[in-house]
């Protein structure tokens, strides 16, 4: 049985171990998943990022599952096909925002899960409900701001869900 990672991707002015990302990690880990959190800080493009990305998971065996917050969704969904990743989970994700590449066709072959806040003031929650409708990804929409810190536990909750909806394989 191969095993199974979780690779978060924090966002631009945020740092890799966060509130919300050491939440998700504990989850990770209580389901049996290998954890690490890419950073980049001091990194600003998003090309440099994705790059990254690719370079920490280009030896990591087994599945992976791809986590992104903000412009680490934007980062996460654009590497996940050349990843050959099982799923992607993504906290008000910075797509179809000025300034960034536009994803390309094809970007991701794999189950996409988006939780976005009402009161986002950072990221347009239209967004996110139009890439959940051209992408049949699924949507879950929060009473929240940007960085959704007072539904850490909800997140918790909904993440949990997705690695056991994905079936991926455990590690014992």
């Amino acid at each position: 049985m191969s095993e199974g990672y979780v690779v978060f991707s924090h966002g631009r002015d945020s740092g890799p171990w966060g509130i919300k990302i050491g939440a998700m990690a504990e989850t990770a880990r209580a389901e049996g998943y290998s954890i690490d959190s890419v950073d980049y800080r001091g990194i600003d493009s998003p090309e440099e990022r994705i790059a990254r990305l690719l370079e920490v998971c280009k030896s990591i065996p087994g599945e992976l599952v791809l986590v992104g917050s903000s412009l680490g969704g934007y980062v996460s969904l654009s590497a996940a096909a050349a990843l050959h990743a099982r799923g992607v989970f993504l906290l008000a994700p910075a797509i179809y925002t000025e300034g960034l590449p536009p994803l390309r066709a094809g970007a991701f072959d794999c189950p996409v899960s988006i939780i976005h806040g009402l009161r986002d003031d950072v990221v347009p929650l239209e967004h996110s409900v139009r890439f959940a409708r051209e992408h049949h990804a699924t949507l879950h929409l929060i009473d929240s701001d940007h960085r959704m810190q007072d539904h850490v536990p909800f997140i918790k909750y909904l993440f949990n869900y997705f690695l056991v909806a994905i079936d991926m394989p455990r590690r014992k």
